[in-house]
């Protein structure tokens, strides 16, 4: 047995929020290392040129002009404001003064010579300890070398800044909520009309065409989803009422000559016709049943076309001479009838690539609308002519019948479409225009409705020319 997984599926909303929230955590948490580096490197700089002036401030102070170094009495108070005005940790700052000759004067916090030695290289140039870095700074009287002052400060209060790892945290905080908030409300508002046109097509499939999609969104593609959406309810609304009229049209179309036929042999079993009668009678039954074949065929011959079983040739063909024949041919079988038909067609040649047989179908079927379309008034008057332009081929078929009312001219292409008038009149299926249609348009054509008033109709059968070689 075929067992297929079934994913676990998940809103709209929480797949693209949570997933927007995760690229904007990663996303920031990108920007905030890289911001933290900056801030720790430029720290760093920064305070190392501070701690520079300091050491240049403390040699201007301590050397003197005799040579020998001497440290001012307020000393003390001096390097305590100093401290505060740089924003340097004391218990983070180490302060060296040596002389000349690399013995110990003065330091802060106080230091013995041996500490010094572990604190310094033996050129005082470096810290020992890894974790410091040590700022020297020369402390001359004129060119000559008086000794120095060494500042060793360690890399963790150079590089800690907490104000701005503070302030970044709070940007990111805010910039993170912000987002979320941002997208969850876009979200939120694109997947509420896309939630109800799903609700709506459920409804349909369900077989309920009543859907209530009143949305107004400012998004013109949500909008267009919305107007499209309705718009195929208000059809598929349409199609399924034409079904059922259709469905029930077809059967009461099939069931009359059925019954008819039915009637008609009783009675000429049972005897209750004389045999004169009984003679007409099977007449009568025979023309129904040729006209309920006719109807099957038409029926047959449609969905044929329609599932695109039905082969259509396309060889190379005259029209004059192809419609010339067709008319001679339909006017024999009516000539008892008070028909007039007329074919008009310009000197040149009018080659099509299509199938003979398939335009016969469609003039006839035109033809045969015609007929079924004369006023009583008047003689019936059917004018054929035709003409090229662009490429193309026109056969103009005109009538002087009763014509179609305006409001059923959309709709006479239409499967199972029949007009009042020609419900009274004619039985039939209402397939002739829509199979003739589809087969215009197989051979690269067309057919359409010219015009159509009391005085009369012209359909318009477009073949494609062909240009002689």
């Amino acid at each position: 047995m075929d067992q297929r997984v079934k994913r676990k599926q998940t809103s709209m909303l929480s797949y693209w929020t949570v997933r927007y929230f995760i690229i904007l955590c990663l996303g920031l948490a990108i920007i905030a290392l890289a911001a933290v580096y900056w801030i720790r490197e430029t720290a760093m700089d920064s305070r190392l040129k501070t701690t520079g002036l300091l050491g240049q401030e403390i040699s201007e102070r301590v050397a003197s002009p005799t040579g020998e170094l001497v440290i001012p009495p307020n000393f003390e108070q001096l390097l305590k404001s100093r401290f505060v005005y740089f924003n340097l940790d004391k218990d983070e700052l180490c302060l060296i003064i040596t002389d000349n000759k690399g013995d110990l004067v003065f330091s802060k916090p106080r230091i013995s010579d041996r500490e010094l030695k572990h604190k310094l290289t033996d050129d005082l140039s470096r810290a020992r300890d890894e974790r410091f870095l040590a700022v020297t700074t020369p402390i001359l009287n004129g060119k000559q070398l008086q000794g120095q002052v060494s500042l060793l400060q360690s890399k963790r209060s150079l590089t800690y800044s907490p104000n701005e790892i503070i302030l970044i945290a709070v940007l990111l905080a805010t910039l993170i909520l912000c987002g979320w908030i941002t997208i969850y409300s876009l979200s939120r508002k694109l997947s509420r009309p896309i939630r109800r046109v799903a609700q709506s097509a459920r409804q349909i499939a369900a077989g309920s065409y009543e859907v209530d999609l009143e949305i107004a969104t400012p998004e013109r593609e949500l909008q267009d989803l919305v107007g499209s959406f309705k718009d195929m309810a208000h059809r598929l609304k349409q199609l399924e009422e034409w079904r059922a009229l259709s469905l029930a049209g077809v059967s009461h179309e099939l069931k009359t000559p059925v019954t008819s036929i039915k009637g008609l042999l009783m009675a000429v079993r049972e005897g209750v016709v004389h045999p004169e009668e009984a003679e007409e009678f099977l007449d009568i039954a025979l023309k129904e049943s040729e006209r309920m074949e006719v109807m099957v065929a038409d029926l047959l011959n449609y969905n044929a076309l329609s599932s695109g079983s039905l082969e259509v040739r396309h060889d190379s063909l005259d029209v004059k001479v192809l419609v010339e024949e067709i008319a001679y041919q339909w006017n024999l079988l009516h000539e008892n009838e008070d028909i007039i038909i007329t074919v008009e067609a310009p000197e040149e040649e009018l080659l099509t690539a299509g199938d003979a047989l398939r335009i016969q179908q469609i003039v006839v079927n035109l033809l045969n609308n015609a007929l079924q379309a004369a006023s009583e008034e008047r003689p019936l008057l059917i004018h054929i002519s035709l003409h090229s332009h662009e490429g193309c081929i026109d056969i103009a078929v005109s009538d002087n019948g009763s014509g179609i009312a305006e409001e059923e001219q959309p709709h006479i292409f239409e499967r199972f479409y029949r007009g009042e008038a020609k419900k009274r009149k004619v039985r039939g299926l209402g397939l002739g225009l829509t199979y003739s249609r589809l087969l215009a348009r197989a051979q690269g054509g067309d057919l359409r409705l010219g015009s159509s008033s009391q005085a009369g109709s012209t359909f318009i059968l477009e073949l494609r020319r062909q240009v002689p070689a």
